[in-house]
């Protein structure tokens, strides 16, 4: 922690004129490329995981002044965080980010080398630019900029988590370390180009399994094969998400709720000549609030039982993650002060959205009760995709926004607690 009379209120990071905390803009894209040329995929067989990154982000953490907590969550997986203090009480903001990115293979689908971090044209490219070492990197010198700019109320903490971009070990190990419990509000720095997301889609993956007999394909009576019942639950599916569709509608800022197939396994053998003995089926289903998921898996559920269960068959349904949709009110403080942000660095009010997958925010919302804003530069469907980017211009105007909406949140009375 950074007591007050540690602050150093010259540099880089010195009040403006106007009173505003003001980030080191260029220091932002420098660490932002830094983080980039760090593979952080989690990848044991090419030795690669958030390890590295955590440590890059530690080390700021410390040349700042702050006294970062690392915390190993699973082998050579650690997540950091950090709390600065204003020196009298008030609220506490989360400033949230990961430090795991998506795979570059294949590699020869990138025009750019993707961990070069080169800029071309104003954009910086790179595995993770967008997804979201922008953002991670635009959160720390933003709160750097406040806890440098003199006392304020609160608190804000500052975490960089592993596994997001797999079933989220990084934010379930720092829930259950309780390091959320004091914390008023949340903001997430994925990208979403310039909206404030206020709300998320839910997300439900399941694995079904079917279990036959195997037989000849030329005596396919002799066997149970798996294969058409997976094929009945697929043709149901597809009706019950246009039934979702017609009880629930469409949602304004996140769409429609969908139900997709994402894996088909069928046997150990690939043999055109046999009906497998067990056959796979992998639903990625994602939700819109207002609908019920324990009822939604059990409708699959009792779908593939009757389909499956005829007396030579059976089945299993496993849940392999339940993350519900999310949404914070639009007059939430944290919201107003992004909002007010926004507007104040960008001078027009930002459009309120929703974000179409699920984020760290979402059990931040869920177990902490947390009111959640994800908002970060890049674009919001660059993420994952070769060529990733983001606009050096958005990293800056980013770190600045968040400088301010830690200001506006930390002096709103109304976010302090009761």
């Amino acid at each position: 922690m950074t007591s007050q009379e540690e602050r150093d209120p010259s540099g880089e990071d010195a009040p403006a004129t106007d009173g505003w905390p003001r980030p080191d803009l260029a220091a932002a894209v420098e660490l932002t490329r830094r983080l980039i040329r760090i593979p952080s995929t989690n990848d044991p067989a090419r030795k690669r995981s958030e390890a590295p990154a955590a440590e890059a982000v530690a080390e700021v953490m410390r040349s700042f002044g702050w006294k970062p907590a690392v915390e190993e969550v699973s082998p050579g997986r650690p997540n950091v965080h950090a709390v600065i203090e204003g020196g009298s009480p008030g609220p506490t903001l989360l400033f949230e980010g990961h430090t795991d990115v998506v795979t570059e293979v294949p590699e020869d689908a990138w025009s750019v080398p993707p961990f070069a971090a080169d800029v071309r044209d104003g954009r910086l490219y790179g595995r993770g630019s967008a997804d979201m070492k922008g953002g991670l990197a635009a959160m720390l010198y933003a709160a750097r900029a406040v806890d440098r700019s003199g006392p304020f109320p609160g608190r804000i903490k500052v975490a960089a988590l592993c596994d997001e971009e797999g079933m989220m070990q990084g934010v379930r190990h720092f829930l259950a370390q309780g390091h959320a419990a004091d914390c008023d509000a949340a903001v997430v720095g994925e990208p979403e180009a310039e909206e404030v997301c206020t709300t998320s889609k839910g997300s439900i993956r399941l694995r079904v399994g079917v279990r036959g007999r195997m037989a000849h394909g030329a005596m396919p009576d002799r066997g149970a094969n798996p294969i058409p019942v997976l094929g009945r639950l697929l043709v149901w599916c597809a009706a019950h998400e246009a039934e979702l569709r017609r009880r629930h509608g469409r949602n304004p800022r996140l769409g429609t709720a969908t139900i997709t197939p994402t894996v088909f396994q069928a046997g150990d053998l690939a043999q055109f000549n046999v009906s497998p003995a067990t056959a796979l089926l992998g639903l990625d289903i994602r939700t819109i609030p207002g609908i019920d998921h324990a009822e939604l898996i059990r409708e699959i559920t009792a779908n593939v039982e009757e389909y499956a269960f005829v007396g030579w068959a059976g089945a299993e349904v496993e849940v392999l993650d339940d993350r519900p949709a999310t949404e914070t009110a639009e007059d939430a403080p944290v919201v107003r002060a992004v909002v007010a942000a926004h507007r104040d660095v960008t001078g027009v009010n930002p459009q309120i959205g929703g974000v179409p997958g699920a984020t760290d925010g979402t059990l931040l919302w869920r177990d902490a009760k947390l009111p959640v804003v994800v908002y970060g530069p890049g674009d919001k469907w660059i993420a994952h995709q070769a060529d990733e980017y983001v606009e050096v211009d958005d990293i800056m105007r980013k770190t600045e926004v968040y400088a301010r909406a830690a200001y506006h949140f930390l002096h709103d009375e109304s976010a302090a607690p009761a």
